[in-house]
């Protein structure tokens, strides 16, 4: 559905139908979502390259012996639970790997399986436990990706309910997205990447794909959720025109969701999410197609949001942190994210949201999946065929 389309419908009914204020301020929003200001949506400058610092990481083993570490979160009491891409979901305390029953059945195909976790906010008193993942439930063949709750109860999930199934089904094996955050006013932010339907899904709010979603904690939908109301569109939508997001987080700083997503050939992305925008995929990008060939000669346009800052080449984001211990001094205030691509975890210093440093921590460590602060101030991370690593600071290395 195009949003010119939508405006242009929508102010023609206000001003014929002589529809009353909250419409009339509804169509403002839409038009300065339409016309955002150059201040509020700068053109992000090319990123300084990447380098090794002068002094190397070491790290620890914390939870071996694993193959696809996806996400993974903490308890009250510092113990870990990980989910493994294939299907099975771990608690890791005192040494001891232990796995949990009641794990939904997956959509094992390509980018999907067993995805993100995340603890409720208030998780000591309820027990509750946010789970993404692949599934085949509902029409068509193939999957699409899922979001549900249940409570952890002796290593078992019980109470399953089912929040959110992105609709339809697809037999394509890519871009399921997914990461789970939570606001400080009780929302719960999650993603669907495109599902490799780039010309059909980003750009229509009519449908699943390409998007950022908000709920409440109970899987309702907000009412001031940008597209309640609005004929035909998936209300549990908060932004669109996304291609594949798979770190996310809530910046308390600034009161913000940022997230991390995959372009094609170069384009990966940084983007500070706002209700209501579109983030251009794949009508803007700073990348190409696999093979070379242009996708689009476009790269930023007055209908769309641009990132806070984009890679050339891909470095394939997945696992995104902001730093707040006084553990890694170095590295307070600034950004990690791991790369699946080129095996390392970026650290990204910004200044006046322009990023003026990036670095290559964990070299060689291997495709990097998520990255975590722990409750104890140490940056964990999960690697591809290794597993879960703590960071140790400089301090501890020399």
């Amino acid at each position: 559905m195009k949003r010119t389309l939508l405006l242009a419908g929508l102010t023609f009914a206000f001003f014929a139908c002589g529809e009353n204020q909250k419409s009339e301020e509804k169509a403002v929003v839409e038009e300065e979502t339409e016309n955002p200001t150059q201040e509020s949506n700068p053109v992000p400058e090319k990123q300084p390259e990447a380098v090794s610092p002068d002094k190397k990481y070491e790290h620890e083993v914390v939870i071996g012996d694993m193959s696809i570490p996806w996400g993974f979160d903490f308890l009250p009491d510092g113990s870990i639970l990980v989910t493994e891409k294939g299907g099975d979901l771990y608690h890791f305390k005192n040494g001891e790997k232990t796995a949990i029953s009641g794990v939904p059945e997956i959509y094992n195909q390509g980018q999907g399986g067993l995805l993100d976790i995340a603890l409720h906010p208030d998780f000591e008193s309820n027990k509750w436990v946010y789970i993404s993942y692949s599934s085949e439930s509902g029409d068509g063949e193939g999957g699409n990706t899922a979001l549900i709750r249940a409570k952890l109860e002796n290593n078992q999930l019980t109470n399953r309910e089912d929040l959110y199934k992105g609709k339809p089904n697809s037999t394509k094996g890519q871009h399921f997205g997914s990461r789970i955050v939570f606001d400080n006013e009780g929302h719960l932010f999650f993603t669907i990447g495109d599902r490799g339907n780039r010309d059909v899904n980003p750009q229509d709010i009519t449908r699943d794909g390409g998007k950022v979603y908000r709920l409440n904690l109970d899987g309702s939908i907000p009412s001031d959720n940008p597209f309640v109301g609005e004929e035909n569109a998936k209300e549990a939508i908060y932004s669109y025109g996304h291609r594949n997001p798979q770190g996310m987080i809530f910046n308390k700083e600034t009161g913000e969701v940022w997230v991390n997503e995959h372009g094609p050939k170069g384009g990966d992305e940084i983007n500070v999410i706002k209700a209501g925008k579109n983030y251009g995929w794949p009508v803007v990008t700073y990348g190409e197609n696999y093979d070379g060939t242009t996708i689009t000669e476009e790269r930023t346009g007055p209908k769309f949001q641009n990132p806070l800052t984009y890679w050339i080449p891909s470095i394939a984001p997945s696992g995104f942190e902001k730093v707040t211990s006084d553990k890694y001094p170095e590295l307070k205030g600034n950004l990690l994210i791991g790369s699946l691509k080129f095996q390392y975890l970026e650290h990204m210093a910004l200044e006046n949201q322009k990023v003026v440093k990036r670095e290559k921590l964990l070299e060689g460590l291997g495709r990097i999946r998520d990255v975590q602060q722990g409750p104890d101030g140490f940056i964990y991370v999960a690697a591809e065929g290794t597993g879960i690593v703590k960071m140790l600071p400089l301090e501890e290395t020399e």
